[in-house]
This record gives C-alpha cells, sequence and structure tokens, in this order.
C-alpha cells in the first residue's frame, strides 16, 4: 500500500509491437554502441544491464581487486554506496548529451530522444487524481530503452584517486529492480 507520493512510479504501458521495437532498437543499435570506443564515457566498471553482465559478475570482479590490493597492502577499505530509486534521477537532457557522444546512427539518437520527450503523469489512488505533470527526469520502469539509458547515465561515474576502483551493479533482491550500488575498494 502506497504511503507517500513517492511511492507512486511510471511504468511502460506499451503495445507489443512497439516493445519489441524498442528491444530491437536496443539490441542492434545501443549495446553495440556501448563497445565501440568511446574517449569520453568509460563501460568498464559496469556490471549493470548488460546483455552478459550480473552481480555475480560484479562480485567476483570487486574480490579479486581486494584480494589483489590485500597483496600489496596492509588493509583495504570497502564502501557500499546504494542509490536507491536511482531511475528517478536520471535527466533526460544530461542522458541526451551523453547518447550523442556515442557511435549509432543520428536516426536512433533522435529515436531515443523523441522516446524520452512528452512524457507525462499523473497518479490515480482511492478515487483522487493529481494533476499532470511533465517528466523531464527518469527512466520509464518497464522499457527496453531504461537500462541501457542507465548503463549510459552512469558511465562518467569514476573515483577521484586512481588507488580506487568502482564497480557498478544492480541489485533487485530487496524489489526494487533499478536500484544500483557501487562499491568502491580501495588500498592505501
Amino acid at each position: 500500500m502506497p504511503s507517500q507520493a513517492s511511492d507512486f512510479r511510471a511504468i511502460s504501458v506499451m503495445p507489443v509491437l512497439s516493445h519489441v521495437l524498442e528491444r530491437y532498437v536496443v539490441c542492434t543499435h545501443v549495446y553495440p554502441a556501448l563497445v565501440r570506443l568511446c574517449t569520453t564515457l568509460d563501460f568498464s566498471d559496469q556490471f549493470v544491464f548488460w546483455p552478459s553482465g550480473s552481480t555475480t559478475a560484479a562480485i567476483v570482479a570487486m574480490l579479486h581487486t581486494v584480494c589483489t590490493m590485500l597483496a600489496e597492502n596492509d588493509f583495504v577499505r570497502v564502501f557500499f554506496f546504494d542509490f536507491s530509486k536511482a531511475f528517478d534521477t536520471v535527466r533526460h537532457s544530461t542522458l541526451m548529451a551523453k547518447f550523442a557522444q556515442l557511435q549509432m546512427p543520428d536516426c536512433i539518437h533522435n529515436w531515443i530522444c523523441d522516446f524520452l520527450d512528452g512524457h507525462a503523469h499523473c497518479a490515480k489512488y482511492a478515487g483522487l487524481v493529481s494533476t499532470i505533470t511533465a517528466i523531464y527526469a527518469s527512466i520509464i520502469q518497464g522499457s527496453a530503452v531504461g537500462p541501457a539509458s542507465y548503463v549510459v547515465a552512469a558511465a562518467d561515474l569514476h573515483p577521484v584517486n586512481v588507488h580506487n576502483q568502482i564497480f557498478k551493479f544492480a541489485d533487485g533482491t530487496s524489489g526494487h529492480s533499478g536500484r544500483q550500488r557501487s562499491h568502491l575498494p580501495g588500498g592505501d
């Protein structure tokens, strides 16, 4: 039962053919663009929403890094940051600026821009309907573009110190698919 306004979340309710087209665009254009060389965005620390990424792969990479650091250091600090409702914070303008840096056809970039543009939200609960509000941030949950968009949005989140590492992955174990967790082990 929702108890506050932030408990209401937009989900994608699309015709089946539209969802198939969306998945096709993501699989044939967006994911291949993520593996092409991009000098300004780095996806090497991402274990979230990749076709081959997983929480297990992130944990294995993190444990390997910690063990390697412990071979050279007396101790290692590990910090866990949980970005709950991370999808709600992705601004469309910032996301599209990052998508523009990827090597993909202009028509695909424009299609994604149109996909995100023009969305509005209202909530109906207990017979009451809220006012309609334009949405300029957030990724539509249930969409195929959403997970790939979060990978692009988080691509420039990096540790400041070269001795630190970051591992980004999503963990849906608490019932919040789309919850982003970042782990930053750092040696002294």
